[in-house]
């Protein structure tokens, strides 16, 4: 995607309005150190994090780390996870993802993007929210509402996850990465709807591509993950 100076300046409008109107956007996931917020991301594909997060708290007094749900079978944890969906897949996971943070990691989260990767049902969305919301990187994490957002406004355009990434870190200031992740995330949950974005109420439309040439088709919506490790969170 190449960038001129009316593009940039563009850019940089959006995302100062982003800012403005989501000053206190963070994750909504909760979780008090870097194993739970791992897990609990690996609970929210194809999950809202209002639903991982009525799961999470009883699971993680039950089975506070690596070593205790290490020692579950999937049965046993699937019948914990089973509200989240899934379960199954989540669970072998989760189980074999435990078994690896203990024999390769001394029972600790991994703190690059490579190591994390390798993990059991972890793609670069799910690394990505780790590395920025438990230790503190600079990270974009592209889920659905990242992707689909982000293309739309034009702060990429980009038929893929991978590609949007790259992208974004390339037009966003890079202090700025992990912040936007959650201005994206949140505005498409409250007005840029997959289905039917509230373009009459959105503070973005008059420097949106999307509603001002429709540039950006909604079938690209249904490709956004194909291909990709992760599973996307729920609007």
């Amino acid at each position: 995607m190449a960038v001129n100076k009316n593009t940039k300046e563009r850019i940089n409008k959006i995302l100062k309005l982003l800012k403005e109107n989501y000053a206190d956007a963070a994750t909504e996931l909760r979780f008090s150190n870097p194993f739970e917020l791992l897990i609990a991301t690996i609970l929210a594909a194809q999950c809202t994090d209002r639903q991982v997060n009525k799961v999470t708290p009883k699971l993680f007094s039950k089975y506070p780390g690596p070593e205790e749900m290490a020692a579950l079978t999937p049965e046993e944890l699937g019948e914990e996870i089973k509200s989240c969906g899934f379960y199954k897949t989540k669970s072998r996971n989760i189980i074999n993802t435990c078994k690896i943070l203990l024999a390769e990691y001394g029972g600790r989260v991994p703190e690059d993007m490579e190591s994390l990767t390798k993990l059991p049902g972890v793609g670069r969305k799910t690394a990505n929210v780790v590395l920025s919301n438990a230790f503190g990187k600079d990270a974009i994490a592209v889920d659905t509402h990242v992707f689909r957002v982000s293309n739309r406004l034009g702060l990429a355009d980009a038929g893929n996850v991978l590609e949007t990434e790259k992208q974004l870190m390339n037009n966003i200031p890079q202090e700025d990465w992990s912040d936007a992740h959650h201005w994206l995330i949140y505005h498409g949950r409250r007005v840029c709807h997959a289905r039917k974005p509230d373009c009459m109420h959105c503070f973005l439309r008059e420097l949106c591509k999307y509603y001002n040439n429709g540039q950006v088709p909604d079938n690209k919506d249904s490709r956004d993950m194909k291909g990709n490790k992760d599973t996307t969170d729920m609007e």
